[in-house]
């Protein structure tokens, strides 16, 4: 009979956090390194806040548009709703006929709510400016 380590199961594992975390701990050290004295020095052009090249106007508690929270909303929703496709597409052939009525059930009810959304106008941008 054979007898089975558990511990020799954990090696390959061990050894890939060692090399990660050694790539992650030499990378910074030789960006430290490398990097000038000249870049180091704080100045107060570099501690301005830069946003997409857009100059700094006035208090950052202005309203804007919620359309940019909703498109936001609307990414993380439909890009988790994606996340359920890899398991399916894993054991696409062990579900058989029941995993792929459950997963057609599962894309209309994906795209019914796409088609909800288009309805209620969420990606019409110049709503607000007619």
């Amino acid at each position: 009979m054979e007898t089975i380590s558990v511990t020799s199961d954990y090696i390959p594992i061990l050894i890939q956090i060692v090399v990660a975390l050694s790539f992650v701990v030499v990378v910074m050290l030789v960006s430290h390194f490398i990097i000038t004295k000249r870049r180091r020095v704080r100045s107060i052009k570099k501690e301005d806040n830069f946003e997409c090249g857009i100059e700094i106007e006035g208090n950052a508690r202005f309203p804007f548009s919620v359309k940019y929270f909703l498109i936001a909303i609307l990414f993380v929703l439909f890009d988790v709703e994606v996340i359920f496709f890899y398991p399916w597409a894993v054991n696409f052939k062990e579900s058989g006929w029941s995993g792929l009525l459950y997963m057609l059930l599962f894309v209309a009810l994906f795209m019914f709510g796409f088609y909800y959304i288009y309805k209620k106008g969420s990606f019409d941008w110049n709503k607000d400016e007619e």
